[in-house]
């Protein structure tokens, strides 16, 4: 688990900050703390920008969870929690993007690490008003300006994956399909499931979590059916399930201040 954005591409988002006027971070609701970039942050403060913390997929952690962070969050930045896919906590979003600035109109970057749900938010923003899309001059195919209101554009940056990152967000920030290698991926996320919250993987999968990950994917390859020549369990497939309910929300394990020792 050893990718990381480029030099290059850090460049890159560096110019993009410098023509927006605000910088929204997205974090996911299961694990805002380690989906944060503590780099990506003080990029935004060098260049004098102000940055807006927008917590998604709060509808995958209880209430009192997310009340938790929120106030954790609230004391650095100014913190929205929302669901852009359930369309709960939009109409915050769109009263804190208003209060960033008084600039307009105003340019937004929304940046953060792969898979927290910026391209959902951009799209519930387009899906909201009238949009205009245009390529940024200078800048690559991955950077696209898009009108989303008569007062507000946003930019749509890459995927950044700091050096510094939670192990649940690096995991995020992969793609199964591209793993040569995707058990010790499965291993690792397994075992923190497993040691916070057992029960959760049984109910998932039907397996009974025995601190032993190898065989927990072996008896999920043995339910799912996915066997190789002489009905050897294919666990890198199983492996790659594992991966793929982290990323997608089915599996909503998620980590407390108190795991942090923010409590």
């Amino acid at each position: 688990m050893s990718q990381r954005t480029s030099p290059g591409s850090w460049r890159l988002l560096r110019k993009i900050i410098a023509k927006s006027d605000v910088v929204v971070e997205v974090l996911d609701a299961r694990d805002p703390w380690g989906t944060r970039s503590p780099q990506l942050e003080k990029l935004a403060d060098t260049l004098g920008k102000p940055l807006v913390i927008v917590v998604n997929k709060a509808d995958l952690v209880p209430k009192n969870i997310a009340e938790k962070w929120k106030k954790i969050l609230s004391k650095e930045r100014p913190t929205v929690f929302i669901s852009a896919s359930k369309r709960l906590g939009t109409r915050r979003l769109w009263k804190v993007l208003r209060e960033a600035s008084g600039k307009r109109p105003l340019v937004v970057a929304v940046t953060g690490i792969p898979n927290v749900g910026k391209s959902t938010i951009i799209n519930y923003l387009k899906g909201a008003h009238a949009v205009g899309t245009s390529p940024i001059p200078g800048y690559t195919r991955n950077a696209t300006r898009l009108r989303v209101a008569r007062w507000l554009s946003v930019i749509d940056t890459p995927g950044i994956i700091p050096p510094k990152l939670g192990e649940l967000a690096l995991i995020s920030a992969l793609r199964p399909e591209s793993l040569d290698d995707p058990i010790p991926v499965a291993f690792r996320l397994l075992e923190l499931i497993g040691k916070k919250n057992p029960k959760l993987l049984e109910s998932l999968y039907g397996v009974e979590w025995q601190q032993d990950a190898q065989n927990f994917l072996e008896k999920l390859a043995l339910r799912r059916g996915l066997l190789g020549k002489g009905g050897v369990p294919l666990i890198e497939e199983a492996a790659r399930i594992i991966i793929r309910d982290w990323q997608t929300g089915r599996n909503t394990f998620f980590l407390e201040p108190e795991d942090y020792g923010l409590a």
